[in-house]
């Protein structure tokens, strides 16, 4: 055997363990191919443009020029949902998702506020001269000097009152007819002049002049306003005292506005002073003032506290706890629950399976914790108390809640959903454009090229035909699909307002 020979051989022989190999390979391969579809086998086809007609086999849709789309049991086209998403499980452990169900009751909601200690202007009493006369002694000399009931504040000499007292003297000493009507007169006279039945009786039973009035106290107090002092004259009706009461006092506090609905005349209110360390004072609110503050929208309620041994004094600044009453039942869930957007409230609804929906609500009014529900859920539901806003994130990623379209609650409507692809424009209307784009996530599309209606204000930026552009775009009422936002795709975002896509990245 030459070495031609040789060669030949040995190349025949690699030939021959090349072809073995293949055909135990494609064997190997026709039997992993059906295990490995096996796996996950699709429920049917559709046409995501007309996802009501379903198709056994795979193919070309007779209504649109793509390709048929399988669906599969874990997607949202097979389970029908409208706007919520599944979580493993597993996922939802490592997210930290707890929930909490919508309970019925009554909201207690205590409200707390701070206010100033101010005079009782219902407790004053103001004391002035009933006669001409002069001041001869002053026992109260500073404002603010405290005073009880009955004390002598000054005492005053009135040279008026000198010649009627006289006069009824001499007339009770005569005898004879008329006398007694003289005396009456003389009486009266006394009063005019300005001394009270107590005054009368005293000249009536001492048969003396008293020329002088001792001013006493009617109620105790602190003199807030002195207008005597000593050796001055005074005028019938000139202000001499004016006391101010310490057994209650008024504590004004300012409330937001909104509180206004749940405080009302009559609501029980505890008061506590730093000064006053252990006390607590009792009290309820007197009135709601009929004014708001433009500055600050509050509004002032005026609290009456009993203030036993005077010991809240005016400026004083008080803690209020104000306990209104709890009103109607209402549904209630945990305050943590509500998402608050800025313009809607929304919780997250949790179902069977691991599923969860957005549902935007209406609430009421909030106290230890929980939140009154006015709309949009009801009693036994369970709502995401912890994680929510990971649920919220994961529900984004997957196209399933509508930021800007406005979410509905429970029994509301269907939010619009809106979605976002890339494309080249091909065709440019007056009311239409035609663009060929790639895949579609949220409505598990693939590449097509196919037509949308413009909105009514026309293209929401200037683009031309053979333009690439990313745009967005939702269900119109009419079946169709309507262009909402679009931009070349080479532009950049900062000029342009785009609501926040769902279902495929911005």
């Amino acid at each position: 055997m030459n070495k031609h020979t040789t060669l030949a051989l040995a190349i025949a022989a690699m030939l021959a363990a090349g072809y073995a190999g293949y055909r135990f390979g494609a064997a190997d391969a026709s039997h992993a191919a059906p295990a490995a579809a096996n796996l996950k086998t699709p429920l049917y086809w559709h046409d995501p443009m007309v996802p009501g007609q379903k198709f056994d086999q795979p193919g070309k849709s007779p209504f649109m020029d793509m390709q048929l789309v399988p669906v599969y049991a874990d997607s949202a086209a097979a389970q029908g949902d409208g706007g919520g998403i599944r979580i493993d499980p597993r996922v939802q452990q490592n997210l930290g998702v707890r929930t909490a169900p919508v309970t019925s009751g009554m909201l207690s909601a205590p409200l707390a506020a701070v206010g100033s200690v101010a005079y009782n202007e219902r407790d004053v009493a103001v004391l002035q001269a009933r006669s001409g006369g002069f001041v001869e002694r002053l026992d109260v000399r500073a404002p603010f000097e405290p005073v009880r009931k009955g004390q002598a504040l000054a005492e005053l000499y009135v040279p008026e009152w000198i010649a009627a007292q006289e006069e009824f003297l001499a007339a009770r000493r005569m005898r004879g007819d008329g006398t007694a009507a003289l005396a009456d007169a003389a009486r009266q006279r006394m009063r005019l002049a300005g001394m009270d039945e107590a005054q009368i009786r005293l000249v009536d039973h001492s048969g003396v002049v008293q020329a002088r009035l001792t001013v006493r106290a009617p109620i105790s107090g602190v003199i807030a306003e002195l207008g005597a002092r000593e050796g001055m004259t005074v005028a019938a009706g000139a202000p001499l005292f004016r006391i101010n009461g310490l057994s209650s006092v008024w504590v004004n506090a300012e409330l937001p506005e909104s509180a206004a609905a749940s405080v009302r005349p009559g609501t029980p209110v505890q008061a506590r002073a730093q000064a006053l360390p252990g006390k607590v004072f009792q009290g309820k609110v007197g009135a709601i003032l009929p004014e708001i503050n433009t500055a600050t929208r509050t509004v002032t309620a005026r609290i009456e506290l009993a203030n036993p041994g005077g010991l809240l004094l005016p400026g004083m600044f008080a803690s209020l706890n104000f306990t209104p009453d709890a009103g109607a039942e209402v549904l209630l869930l945990p305050s943590e629950a509500v998402i608050r957007t800025g313009t809607r409230q929304v919780v997250m609804l949790a179902g069977e399976g691991g599923r969860y929906t957005p549902v935007e609500v209406q609430t009421g009014g909030e106290g230890n914790g929980m939140t009154a529900i006015r709309a949009g859920l009801k009693a036994g539901q369970r709502v995401v108390v912890s994680g929510q806003f990971l649920v919220d994130s994961e529900a984004s990623l997957k196209g399933t809640i509508t930021r800007m379209g406005g979410m509905q609650a429970a029994d509301a409507a269907p939010a619009v959903a809106r979605h976002h692809a890339a494309g080249t424009v091909e065709k440019l209307g007056q009311r239409d454009i035609t663009i060929s784009h790639g895949p579609v996530a949220s409505l598990e599309w693939g590449p097509m090229t196919m037509g949308f209606t413009l909105p009514a204000g026309g293209l929401p930026a200037p683009v031309r035909v053979g333009d690439k552009v990313d745009f967005e775009f939702s269900k119109s009422a009419q079946g169709g699909f309507i262009i909402t936002a679009i931009r070349p795709a080479a532009a950049s975002m900062d000029g342009m307002q785009m609501p926040a896509m769902q279902g495929g990245k911005p």
